[in-house]
């Protein structure tokens, strides 16, 4: 197999291209095969942009009850409250996750962990929401 021998040739050319028209802005252990044009960036940027801003119109239309995620739990909550006995037989606890799904992943959407000043999950509404729900649902069954 050949490939093993030609990423080293490759690395080497373009080392010596680098070193003959006097770029010093490479880093030694970056690949240049992941390093983006000014123009590849601001692409990636304006196409980023354009999710966030449909991202926002998702729930425009939405009734504020059911695109918040603590009304929603709230509502669950009164339910187990009023009529356990069904709540309990719709099997509830199972349904939530793919119910609350594209509520936080939209509220993902912008998250990026790699940032330096980034939120952290357990610090996110959405997260509080339901760690206040799991932990109202503990002691009532408690």
């Amino acid at each position: 197999d050949n490939s093993s021998e030609f990423i080293p040739k490759c690395r080497t050319c373009r080392r010596q291209a680098r070193e003959q028209s006097g770029e010093g802005d490479h880093h030694e252990g970056l690949s240049s095969d992941e390093e983006l044009t000014p123009t590849e960036v601001d692409e990636f940027q304006k196409s980023k942009d354009n999710v966030f801003e449909d991202s926002r119109k998702i729930f425009e239309d939405v009734h504020a009850d059911f695109c918040d995620i603590r009304k929603i739990l709230l509502k669950f909550q009164e339910w187990k409250e009023k009529f356990p006995d069904s709540y309990c037989d719709a099997y509830i606890s199972f349904c939530l996750p793919k119910l609350l799904n594209p509520l936080i992943r939209v509220q993902l959407i912008s998250w990026n962990p790699l940032e330096q000043n980034f939120t952290e999950l357990e610090e996110m509404p959405w997260f509080r929401a339901i760690e206040e729900f799991s932990d109202a649902e503990n002691v009532s069954e408690s």
